[in-house]
């Protein structure tokens, strides 16, 4: 149930994405020029008003990014914002190479930061604190004086005001006077919390009477409740990153902060319906980036609206708003039911019913299967994040008869000399009446196992073609055994449309590999519609 706070038209509203500026600062992440185009692409589509291309003059990336999105960059919904810095001491506006870089960006929107800190005015800058309100004044109106619009970013805002609060309010009033549409103040180093930050805003606001934003940082990891609490303070720009990308801890995340103004406080600042693909839009632009999903990502990680205990899912069968905070598809996520050891019966029952069975009304069935699933989650199993896997137990639970495309007579594998580091692998299968053996060759003894079991079935099955492993992970369960353990392996597989996840135990990594790989492949024939008696 959201709280009005008072419908916004999202013109009114700024909401402002700096992940190709700011969120590329993050350790790790580098992104191309058409990586920058085919993320502003998805940002465009989730419905920011504004998307910061970066820097141009800074680096030839982001001026030849500037040049190439004024000839292809086709947006529907945002603006593309160039970002630069106030002229330098002693200059002029006009003469100044930065300056010339922002106007010749071709960019309408600009946004300039500016110091208003008054120490790092005094040791960053090494100027005077009136030469440093002049480059504002200088900047702004020539900027605007070229017919584009000026946002200024004041740098270390917070901080600043806490030292001197008249120099702070100064450097927004300078700036407003001249022509910036929003003074956006810039929590920099992310140490504010969320009641100084309202103060702050609201003090800024009835003292200058300038449009205020909000740029906030994740030190302390209260960037999405700063932005929360300068908007209920009165701020109607609000900046953040995709995924909450950015340096040391990263940014506000975006679609968490317009999330909560929409969802929780009532207010209308994105395009109506937008945030439905917020999920699939999250996701795509974490396969650009090369940074996996976060799962515990609010409103868009894939456990977001997942449920483990027995007790949620009796009551989720009766309402699923009971244990969850809003209805997952608002924004394009989906409810999922987890199933481990501490599974009841209501548990199986939803997890059949998403997965295609009704299992309503089968007592006994469902004791039997419960008890199944604990049984193997204490032998070492884990179907909480294998629901490839889950989902075969489940079938033959309910048919009696496991989907079964091949068998496997046979497998062996010869490891490498530790020089070598390669292995091969010997698997005997009967697939579609035929009996294969084939040698599979690999760097490691799964990986030839993998290269084996898909050649001897290939031939009849040609989908597995498609499917690729992109993940895999081991776990030793009961490390006082030593070398005897029992070992766990999770193996993620894609056909490059959707994964999905199987597990294997066995007294070693390779058993409980093999096992792993048959389910893999054996989900993904299944999930293509696969006939499993080829003529």
């Amino acid at each position: 149930m959201s709280t009005s706070f008072g419908k916004h038209d999202p013109a009114d509203f700024h909401v402002y994405d700096t992940t190709l500026r700011d969120g590329a600062q993050q350790e790790g992440l580098n992104l191309s020029i058409q990586d920058k185009m085919a993320i502003s692409q998805h940002l465009d589509a989730l419905g920011v008003g504004y998307i910061e291309g970066g820097w141009p003059g800074s680096n030839p990336k982001d001026t030849e990014f500037f040049a190439l999105a004024a000839k292809e960059l086709d947006l529907k919904h945002a603006t593309l914002a160039a970002f630069g810095s106030t002229r330098r001491a002693g200059a002029v506006a006009a003469d100044d190479p930065q300056v010339a870089a922002l106007r010749d960006s071709g960019a309408s929107v600009v946004t300039v930061v500016a110091k208003s800190h008054d120490r790092h005015v005094l040791r960053a800058l090494r100027t005077t604190l009136d030469e440093n309100l002049a480059m504002v004044r200088d900047t702004v109106t020539h900027l605007r004086g070229e017919g584009q619009r000026v946002f200024l970013d004041c740098e270390h805002f917070f901080d600043g005001y806490r030292e001197n609060r008249d120099y702070a309010l100064e450097v927004v009033r300078v700036a407003t006077e001249a022509g910036a549409e929003v003074a956006v103040l810039c929590d920099t180093n992310g140490g504010m919390l969320p009641h100084w930050v309202n103060e702050i805003v609201a003090d800024v606001l009835s003292s200058t009477g300038a449009r205020l934003g909000i740029h906030a940082h994740n030190d302390t990891g209260c960037a999405v409740a700063n932005s929360i609490a300068a908007v209920q303070a009165g701020a109607t720009h609000v900046q953040g990153c995709i995924n909450g990308y950015g340096e040391r801890t990263g940014n506000a995340d975006l679609v968490t902060s317009v999330a909560n103004l929409e969802f929780k406080l009532g207010m209308s600042v994105m395009p109506e319906g937008v945030l439905a693909d917020a999920t699939r839009i999250s996701h795509a632009i974490s396969e650009i980036t090369n940074y996996p999903p976060v799962a515990r990502q609010p409103y868009t990680g894939v456990s977001a609206f997942a449920h483990k205990a027995g007790l949620h899912a009796s009551a989720i069968r009766v309402d699923p708003d009971l244990y969850q905070h809003m209805d997952p598809a608002l924004v394009g996520n989906d409810m999922r039911l987890l199933v481990s050891e501490m599974a009841g019966r209501a548990t199986i029952e939803l997890k059949g019913r998403e997965l295609g069975f009704d299992l309503s009304g089968d007592n006994e069935l469902l004791t039997r299967i419960t008890d199944q699933v604990k049984k193997m989650e204490q032998d070492g199993y884990t179907f909480e994040a294998a629901d490839a896997s889950f989902e075969l137990l489940l079938t033959e639970a309910v048919t009696g008869v496991r989907p079964a495309y091949f068998d496997v007579e046979s497998w062996r594998v010869i490891a490498g000399s530790a020089g070598d580091g390669g292995a091969e692998a010997i698997v005997k299968v009967v697939a579609g009446g035929r009996r294969t053996a084939v040698v599979g060759e690999g760097n490691g003894p799964v990986n030839a196992l993998d290269h084996a079991l898909r050649q001897a079935i290939e031939r009849i099955y040609p989908d597995v073609a498609q499917f690729h492993l992109i993940d895999f992970r081991v776990r030793i369960l009961d490390q006082g055994h030593g070398t005897d353990a029992v070992t766990r392996v999770l193996i993620e597989t894609t056909d490059g449309k959707s994964s999905w996840v199987t597990v294997g135990v066995g007294p070693n990594m390779i058993e409980a590999s093999f096992e792993a790989l048959v389910d893999a492949l054996t989900y993904g024939l299944r999930l293509h519609g696969v006939d499993a008696s080829p003529s």
